[in-house]
């Protein structure tokens, strides 16, 4: 009977040991005798945002070896420092920062090129171009142009600038902010032939050495090209920027093949750093090339390939959104749809069928209502379908956007920027009614980016944005510093989901954008708690408020070391 006994209370023995064990292992890892003991940090606050949204004040992080969470705890002080814990009582940690559209390659190459961002005037640009070429002294020569990014002819007093406003000589080309109009000098005009250049359907020149949206297809194609190399250091030198903003992961929006390739080498490598969801861009904008657009899912999700993107119109700022009604301060044009909405609807349902998420830049009221029917007509298939900016959506077709549950990729740094001409591009009833939504998309689960290089890539900024509608670069808006048309503002809380757990979702990640147990050890660490309140926000628009950003268990950056990658 004894015998019986002891053989019945084994199982019990053995659990409890079990238990015993995994206790151990999570929350005494200086013991010897535990095999692959996850590592403890522990901060003033974590806030989780898993399935309950936990806050631990304080609280600790528990990392695997394998670089995924354990699980969070609570602890007390005198618990933290009597394990011997790494400690920061004066930290917050919240789970990394993903930016939902942006485009890497070029915001590498934008680090290293002239940047005219907020310029005011010819000389103020000629200014940073005469720099840049006395620091480098080969550069405008045909084989090794002056590339730069950042004008607004809407800051220019005269307008609209011309090549003749550039050095004649010199190989001089200039994105627009949006990055959908290049201007550029005498001499790259020169190499188009001898007469004046006609632009394409889909396209505008609107005053001689500015190309728009596809009438740049007929300058770019003498562009010299960056090669391989010089790509590999564009990424290398964005990811270590955009790690100082507490970015772990970011969804470029626009991959051609090559740079896919590169992407899944450099991950193989350990080169890459930054988790990157691509969308494939085809080299023939617009098309269906699946040959070009193998997907790609790796384990440790530094490379994801298993959406496309396609382009409906252009940008408001350059009056290449396309709209229902002509502009309000141009009523000569209703802007540009870069392809026919029956073939935005052909193409959509091309990639829907072979198995791809589809998402559709569109600004314009008129390029949305071509999205949401392509998207429409791709149905059942379509789950998870997005539109890229979603900035101007007539009333009719927000319900739309609801009824067949499409994803708003929304850019909240759009709107603070875009304040101080959308009245006068738009009118007052369609800035009312249609135009920058972001609180009443809030069922959907917007995604949030900032669509760097257009804008700067600081989420906090983003966030600022979302929650106060005023420019983060000033701290005003049009009308005063209320904020503008604050009714469509977020909560902090809201933001922050915007730009972890809602990016997450859209892109199938289940293991990014929270603090969990299995999740990806990906999180951030500020100098102050992100609160419900209005108080303090002002600190969000500081640069140096993200002390350190930790990816796959590894910190990537720390504030005071940028010499860490």
């Amino acid at each position: 009977m004894l015998r019986l006994l002891l053989l019945l209370s084994l199982p019990v023995v053995f659990f409890a040991f079990s238990v015993s064990l995994e206790t151990l292992q999570q929350y005494l890892p200086s013991l010897p005798f535990v095999a692959d003991k996850p590592t403890i940090y522990c901060y003033g606050s974590i806030t989780t945002l898993d399935s309950t949204s936990r806050e631990f004040t304080p609280g600790c992080l528990s990392v695997n070896s394998d670089g995924t969470f354990n699980s969070p705890f609570s602890a007390t002080e005198p618990q933290i420092l009597r394990r011997g814990w790494p400690v920061n009582l004066s930290k917050h940690v919240i789970p990394g920062l993903w930016d939902g559209h942006a485009h890497l390659f070029q915001y590498g190459e934008m680090l290293g090129t002239v940047k005219v961002y907020n310029t005011h005037s010819i000389p103020e640009i000629l200014e940073q171009i005469c720099d840049y070429h006395m620091q480098h002294p080969t550069s405008g020569t045909k084989g090794n142009w002056i590339k730069g990014n950042g004008w607004d002819q809407s800051l220019l007093p005269d307008g609209m600038p011309m090549a003749s406003d550039l050095p004649e000589s010199l190989y001089v080309l200039l994105y627009r902010v949006d990055v959908h109009c290049i201007w550029v000098s005498r001499a790259v005009l020169d190499l188009l032939g001898d007469e004046p250049p006609v632009s394409p359907p889909g396209g505008s020149i609107p005053s001689p050495g500015v190309f728009c949206d596809d009438a740049m297809d007929l300058v770019l194609p003498f562009v010299p090209s960056p090669t391989r190399e010089e790509k590999r250091l564009f990424v290398k030198t964005a990811q270590k920027s955009l790690h100082s903003y507490g970015i772990v992961g970011m969804h470029d929006a626009g991959v051609v093949v090559d740079d896919r390739e590169l992407y899944v080498e450099m991950a193989e490598k350990g080169e890459l750093k930054l988790r990157v969801y691509a969308m494939i861009q085809c080299r023939a904008l617009n098309t269906f090339c699946p040959e070009e657009a193998e997907m790609v899912k790796r384990e440790d999700g530094m490379v994801t390939v298993a959406s496309v993107k396609l382009f409906a119109d252009g940008a408001l700022g350059s009056w290449g959104a396309a709209l229902l009604e002509p502009y309000s301060d141009d009523p000569t044009t209703n802007g540009t749809m870069l392809l026919a909405p029956s073939a935005l609807t052909e193409v959509t349902s091309q990639w829907a069928r072979a198995g791809y998420t589809v998402c559709i830049h569109a600004i314009g009221d008129f390029a949305n209502r071509a999205a949401i029917a392509a998207i429409s007509s791709a149905s059942p298939s379509s789950a998870g379908f997005r539109i890229e900016h979603a900035q101007i959506i007539h009333p009719d077709d927000q319900k739309r956007l609801f009824s067949l549950k499409i994803i708003p990729s929304i850019q909240p740094t759009h709107a603070t920027s875009d304040q101080f001409y959308a009245l006068a591009r738009l009118g007052e009833e369609r800035v009312q009614k249609s135009a920058y939504r972001m609180k009443s998309f809030l069922p959907l689960k917007p995604v949030l980016g900032s669509d760097f290089p257009v804008e700067p890539p600081s989420v906090l900024a983003g966030i600022y944005a979302a929650v106060t509608r005023r420019d983060p670069k000033t701290g005003k808006s049009v009308g005063g510093g209320g904020g503008w048309h604050t009714d469509e503002v977020l909560t902090i809380g809201e933001a922050l989901r915007g730009f972890t757990r809602n990016v997450a979702a859209a892109a199938g990640m289940k293991k990014a954008g929270k603090i969990e147990g299995g999740a990806w050890a990906d999180w951030v660490v500020l100098d102050k708690r992100l609160e419900e309140s209005k108080q303090g926000w002002e600190w969000l628009r500081d640069e140096t408020a993200v002390k350190e950003t930790w990816v796959a268990g590894k910190r990537v950056f720390m504030r005071g070391d940028e010499t860490k990658s």
